[in-house]
């Protein structure tokens, strides 16, 4: 991430209000798994209003521009939706909703979190890791 995206992030979350759901504390989180994957770089689309998109991308992936996107989604509270291609993880739970063209016109899953869970946390997690690894290897 080059130096104006990484303050403009950092500020991003600095001027987030916290609210009791958590969802600053659950981005802030996912932003701090992912920093730490060895080959990620992370990326940051800032849409006022609309959305605040954190994307990470693996140095060996060369199919996809990413592997995954957490989007703050602007609503009456913010609210998190951790996106996936289809065919970089598998959702054996059915936590996620399938989404066509949901992802960059890629069929997408997607899990939507509206206040801290820690179990769908873990699970995400999960999933990061088998994206990232997906992602290395394509």
């Amino acid at each position: 991430m080059n130096a104006k995206t990484e303050q403009e992030l950092n500020t991003f979350i600095e001027e987030w209000k916290e609210t009791p759901d958590k969802n600053k504390t659950t981005f802030s989180h996912f932003k701090d798994y992912l920093s730490k994957k060895e080959g990620v770089t992370l990326d940051f689309v800032s849409r006022p209003g609309v959305t605040y998109s954190l994307r990470a991308v693996h140095a060996n992936q060369k199919k996809k521009d990413l592997f995954v996107m957490v989007d703050v989604i602007e609503d009456v509270s913010r609210w998190l939706s951790v996106c996936f291609y289809g065919d970089m993880i598998t959702d054996v739970d059915e936590k996620g909703d399938f989404v066509p063209g949901g992802l960059l016109g890629e069929d997408a899953v997607c899990f939507d979190l509206e206040e801290k869970n820690e179990a769908l946390v873990q699970y995400i997690e999960a999933r990061l890791d088998e994206a990232c690894s997906n992602a290395a290897n394509t």
